[in-house]
């Protein structure tokens, strides 16, 4: 979870994130006189869950209780559809309402699902690839970069979004229907992967982005075609752990 503090000092604060820890620089006084394990890389790390919330919900849930359960329990509370329809409105104008579930079952169940979908979500380049099935036109030589290189992805047509056709030469089939039903906004994961992995030149400057130079660069032909198939299995076992998500009762 600190990936997504230093990802959000890296980038600036272009969206809204809700990191587990946030960083703040620290003078040359506050380091030498800073705890080692909260200062990384001149940064002190600040604890974005306070005392006051872990002992409200160590009062209500037991004490055993700690900060990165309630954390994980948000991350899991935020992907429940029930709760996403119910506060739908809210969730367009404000900062989310986190309400508290009826039971200590309920509230370990959703801090375990936000605990797997955290470790899913971040490790998405690194979780088993999902068996799609790679139709290659021609001989593929093991040594020819070519039959993996992107311009633009497109779906096989508009109604048939079971596979991807990579380039002339390579289609994946076998998506299933699941990988369909896992949003980010406003599109499904897949999607956001098939519209940002292509050739395009910034109008602006003029400098073209090629999704492949990277995989040139670390000598890995086959990353984005991997990278297919592994953001199918995080959609898909995304879907299911949210799916089996308890009833929310208020």
């Amino acid at each position: 979870m600190d990936r997504l503090a230093r990802s959000q000092r890296q980038y600036g604060k272009a969206g809204q994130f809700f990191p587990r820890w946030t960083y703040k620089a620290v003078g040359q006084h506050e380091h030498l006189l800073s705890d080692s394990e909260d200062s990384i890389d001149g940064y002190g790390r600040i604890d974005n869950v306070s005392d006051s919330i872990l002992a409200d919900y160590q009062k209500t849930f037991g004490q055993e209780v700690t900060k990165d359960d309630i954390y994980c329990y948000v991350y899991g509370l935020l992907h429940s559809p029930q709760y996403r329809e119910t506060f739908a409105a809210d969730l367009k104008k404000m900062l989310p309402r986190i309400p508290k579930v009826d039971s200590v079952d309920d509230f370990q169940a959703f801090n375990n699902a936000g605990r797997r979908l955290a470790d899913l979500h971040l490790g998405y380049e690194t979780v088993e690839a999902y068996p799609l099935t790679e139709h290659i036109t021609g001989t593929l030589d093991s040594n020819d970069r070519e039959p993996w290189r992107v311009t633009k992805m497109r779906w096989r047509s508009k109604t048939d979004r079971s596979a991807i056709v990579y380039n002339s030469r390579v289609t994946l089939t076998g998506i299933p229907d699941e990988a369909h039903r896992y949003l980010l906004g406003s599109r499904t994961a897949l999607e956001w992967l098939i519209d940002r992995y292509q050739v395009k030149t910034d109008n602006a400057s003029g400098i073209v982005n090629d999704p492949d130079d990277w995989c040139d660069e670390h000598n890995d032909p086959r990353y984005i075609v991997d990278l297919i198939k592994r953001v199918t299995t995080v959609s898909v076992e995304t879907v299911r752990m949210i799916e089996s998500l308890p009833k929310l009762t208020s």
